[in-house]
């Protein structure tokens, strides 16, 4: 790949990117508009590329850190805090002492009439925490991170069968109901 200049800053890169057939480095290129008006406006305020040296470090640092952060997903380990119903015993999930409770949740909303208000209510949550659970992938001992679902390292609460019945009765609900949110 061949290098470019930036149109913004000068800065000199062969992962330079093009925005209206403009070269853009890539700290330009997130804070670009994205008009060709108001571009061409951005691009005439000039800006000296070194003082974007210390955001450049940042966004190289912050690709390192994400490149680590899918290959601890996809080797199965948690991203974030604990679900409900589980707890982190050595950087692992491990079932808690109200793990039972997420599977009569999933049953609960799918074997009754309970609206997500009256859900939230019988078990102490709010509605979107309840969302929150039955939208979870965690509990089928799946990772989900970056748009992308890995096997995880922990056991599940729930079948692959529920989750999806599940899923399928929220899909209906939000069709029944396109102004809420699901």
């Amino acid at each position: 790949m061949d290098k470019t200049i930036c149109e913004k800053c000068g800065f000199v890169s062969e992962n330079n990117k093009k925005k209206f057939s403009l070269n853009l480095c890539s700290v330009c290129f997130h804070f670009s508009p994205n008009s060709p008006e108001e571009l061409d406006e951005y691009i005439s305020e000039k800006i000296d590329g070194k003082v974007l040296d210390s955001f450049r470090k940042i966004s190289s640092f912050e690709k390192k850190q994400k490149q680590g952060m899918i290959k601890k997903a996809k080797d199965g380990n948690i991203m974030s805090r604990a679900p409900y119903g589980y707890k982190i015993i050595e950087n692992r999930l491990v079932l808690s002492d109200d793990s039972l409770i997420v599977e009569k949740i999933f049953e609960d909303f799918l074997n009754s009439s309970l609206s997500l208000n009256q859900l939230s209510k019988k078990y102490g949550f709010s509605v979107n925490g309840i969302k929150k659970i039955l939208f979870n992938f965690t509990y089928l001992g799946k990772i989900k991170f970056n748009g992308e679902v890995h096997e995880g390292i922990h056991p599940a609460l729930i079948s692959s069968t529920l989750f999806n019945h599940v899923q399928n009765k929220l899909e209906e609900l939000r069709i029944k109901n396109p102004n809420k949110t699901f």
